[in-house]
């Protein structure tokens, strides 16, 4: 039987969400705000340093993989990572966070390759305000990613959909009637606080409850019988398709479900999304290190994994960005 990765607060790690790249090919305001410097490119863990790092965590019972960035698809050659990831003995889901600008032209060869589902990052269906918040005109090849993906076999698509006041509320009921006409699952999510962009203000978030509420007033929401492990609370659309999910990192408290950590670009562990506290795993990869001693770095950071997150209300703001962090 493969050992479990099991933290202080009995919660089993099964799940490694891996940022490829910090690159990204937008310029989102709520990500970025003035200058963003890259990491160097020697500084970014090599594909053979994520492999060997997927299969000494898979030998530990962990059996899902998330790339993310910065934009994973801006790094070349992806379709090789997925398919070496894809080949770990116990690794049974890998599946990729993206924008969808570059995804239309690469998805058949990303299937191909191993993928087996996507999360869309998409805040709105207005092609003038996307452009504004993202300060790229690329509204219609990502619709025409979306599109694409939904042809082509992957289940499920998710798109995630960061409500901010003032900017896209008057949109939720526009994203529930994709979601009922693609079958999709729109997941909003609170808008949180990272890096140093001046975009975010405490004043400027909807909850979860505020947007079920929203929805609940036009449309019937079911408790989704396959709502899964994770942060996301997911109803089915009564009368219809599609499904809506709810994550709340900000009004409350999402951490006793948490079965993961991540790998950052630039090859550090991060236990908690909302702590700046990280652990070098790329020094031990490059310095000659077996397996048996990353296995004992690895179980280490998953020990000192905290119960919780600042308590709603005092959340800090994290320093470093989504695209630093892996989203």
């Amino acid at each position: 039987m493969v050992p479990r990765l099991i933290d202080d607060f009995n919660r089993v790690i099964d799940y490694v969400r891996i940022s490829i790249t910090d690159r990204c090919n937008l310029r989102c305001r709520y990500c970025i705000d003035g200058d963003f410097p890259f990491i160097p490119h020697t500084e970014v863990l090599s594909y053979e340093e994520i492999v060997r790092f997927v299969r000494i965590c898979a030998a530990m019972g962990v059996t899902k993989v998330r790339l993310t960035g910065g934009e994973p698809l801006t790094r070349k050659d992806l379709p090789h990572l997925l398919k070496e990831l894809a080949g770990i003995e116990g690794i049974t889901d890998i599946s990729l966070t993206t924008n969808a600008v570059l995804l239309a032209d690469k998805i058949d060869e990303l299937k191909e390759a191993g993928l087996k589902r996507v999360n869309i990052s998409l805040d709105t269906l207005r092609k003038d305000r996307f452009t504004w918040i993202t300060c790229i005109d690329a509204f219609d090849r990502v619709i025409d990613s979306i599109k694409k993906a939904s042809h082509s076999g992957l289940r499920p698509i998710k798109i995630n959909t960061v409500i901010i006041k003032g900017f896209n509320d008057d949109e939720i009921l526009d994203f529930v009637r994709i979601a009922r006409k693609w079958d999709h699952e729109i997941r909003f999510i609170e808008f949180m606080p990272f890096g140093s962009t001046s975009l975010w203000k405490s004043a400027e978030i909807i909850t979860s409850k505020q947007i079920e509420d929203t929805i609940r007033r036009k449309f019937e929401l079911v408790p989704s019988v396959n709502n899964g492990r994770g942060p996301a609370k997911v109803y089915e659309i009564g009368g219809g398709s599609g499904r809506i999910g709810f994550i709340s990192p900000v009004s409350s408290h999402i951490c006793a479900e948490c079965n993961r950590i991540r790998l950052t670009a630039g090859g550090m562990i991060r236990p908690c999304l909302f702590s700046d506290v990280e652990y070098d795993v790329k020094s031990l990869l490059r310095s000659g290190a077996d397996d048996e001693a990353v296995k004992r770095f690895v179980r280490d950071v998953v020990k000192v994994k905290p119960e919780r997150k600042l308590e709603i209300g005092s959340i800090k703001k994290c320093q470093r960005t989504l695209r630093n962090i892996g989203g």
